[in-house]
């Protein structure tokens, strides 16, 4: 792996012979590649969209350790944020495992190449992580050239995809995660918003995209129904809607669901529904958000958004415990909401009313959320698994590919290929000739 050299993280090497390499390289991705260039950027946590769909088509179905990978780039450390990309480069956020080092990768779309190993913070003391999360598990945000990633409580930094210079860093939005960190920054307008629900502390910060200046900052207020720090935590991402003419940020949290108005954090809706360490992004259709609850709570739940308060009497349209975990995110399909349990249970709802209309054993434990692209939805398991599963009734699995390793992170789609980080490289998988 060729990584930067000289890189401490501050903003003055931007002008030295790093910055003019990257530039070099940047240019070298382009002018190689200039069909990847028109392709749809894969921009944040769960695509575009932010809901796991994409629009590619010509992705791989089938694939193995010796087939259909167009290239395999080894990424030392521990880290389970997904992969972002824009312009022929995918970025990663990286971390050693003991989280000394926390920095952006970033990666030739076309070749494979490391083109940058960017170190963006050095804690001397990195806070507690459970062996099961990594110190870099927030998935980073692209836009504009600019890549935002986020280490929770470690800090925010901006890059300058063109040159790798770092713009801005932010280091004063603090909360103990106890677990480590886990929620994605999201962009609307000139704001970058993300949750801090830690066990001590739980709030919600806007920071200006050009500064890193916070805007705004919004305590949870939720009643836990409990003094324990671990009933408080979650690892949810934000999304944002609009109804009734009003934007709103939808962000998940232990206990309770949170509606914002993102441009000053002013609270519009909640609902209260019960459970801990929620991490599914939320989803919007059919005149419904969809929420999981995590561990515990109502597990899944469709809330009407068009309400203001508290909803939970008034604005839930239906409940469902069937196929609920606490990790993957949903994808939905039309009237269809497809998910994937902890332990590999695939299930699909009726979006409309809750009722079940298929479920099966896939097998593996699941952290990856699926995404869905050209009527497959692909599931990739932290066993090295990655099933592929046909987007419509009767919901049969097309084909189950198998790679060395697993996947903590979940896959991107982009310029006709999916890429897949497992625990220890990123594929480029192409389809078959």
């Amino acid at each position: 792996m060729r990584t930067a050299s000289g890189v401490g993280g501050g903003v003055g090497h931007a002008a030295g012979m790093e910055a003019l390499m990257g530039r070099l390289l940047v240019a070298l991705v382009a002018c190689a590649a200039p069909a990847t260039l028109a392709a749809e950027a894969w921009s944040e946590f769960r695509g575009p969209s932010g809901d796991g769909v994409s629009r590619e088509r010509g992705l791989p179905v089938e694939w193995s350790e010796t087939d259909g990978v167009a290239w395999k780039t080894p990424i030392a450390g521990k880290a389970w944020s997904s992969p972002v990309i824009a312009d022929g480069v995918v970025w990663m956020t990286n971390a050693t495992e003991d989280g000394t080092r926390l920095s952006a990768v970033a990666v030739a779309a076309d070749s494979g190449r490391v083109i940058h190993d960017l170190t963006l913070f050095e804690p001397t003391e990195p806070a507690f992580c459970h062996d099961f999360n990594s110190h870099a598990s927030c998935t980073p945000v692209l836009e504009n050239h600019r890549l935002y990633a986020h280490f929770g409580s470690a800090g925010t930094a901006c890059i300058d995809t063109d040159t790798g210079a770092v713009l801005w860093k932010q280091e004063e939005l603090r909360c103990d995660h106890h677990r480590g960190p886990g929620s994605s920054p999201i962009i609307h307008g000139n704001l970058l918003i993300v949750p801090f629900d830690g066990f001590d502390v739980q709030y919600v910060a806007a920071m200006e995209t050009q500064s890193g200046r916070v805007v705004w900052k919004r305590d949870r207020g939720i009643d836990y129904g409990s003094d324990d720090g671990d009933a408080k935590k979650a690892y949810g991402t934000g999304t944002v809607i609009e109804a009734n003419g009003r934007p709103q940020v939808i962000i998940p949290s232990a206990g309770a669901t949170i509606a914002y108005a993102p441009a000053t954090g002013e609270e519009i809706w909640r609902v209260n529904h019960g459970g801990m360490n929620a991490s599914a992004r939320p989803l919007h259709g059919n005149g419904l958000v969809y929420l999981n609850t995590g561990a515990g709570g109502m597990k899944m739940l469709a809330v009407r958004p068009d309400g203001t308060g508290d909803v939970t009497g008034s604005g839930v349209a239906w409940t469902s415990p069937k196929g609920s975990g606490c990790r993957a995110s949903q994808v939905l399909v039309g009237d269809r909401l497809f998910h994937i349990g902890n332990a590999g249970t695939a299930t699909v709802l009726d979006a409309i009313t809750g009722e079940a209309v298929w479920q099966k054993r896939l097998g593996g434990e699941f952290s990856s959320s699926p995404i869905l692209a050209d009527g497959r939805i692909y599931c990739p398991n932290q066993e090295g698994q990655t099933f592929v599963v046909s987007a419509a009734a009767p919901y049969e699995v097309i084909v189950t590919n198998t790679l060395d390793e697993g996947c903590m992170a979940s896959p991107a789609a982009y310029d006709r290929a999916l890429f897949l980080r497992t625990t220890g490289h990123l594929y480029k998988l192409v389809r078959r000739p």
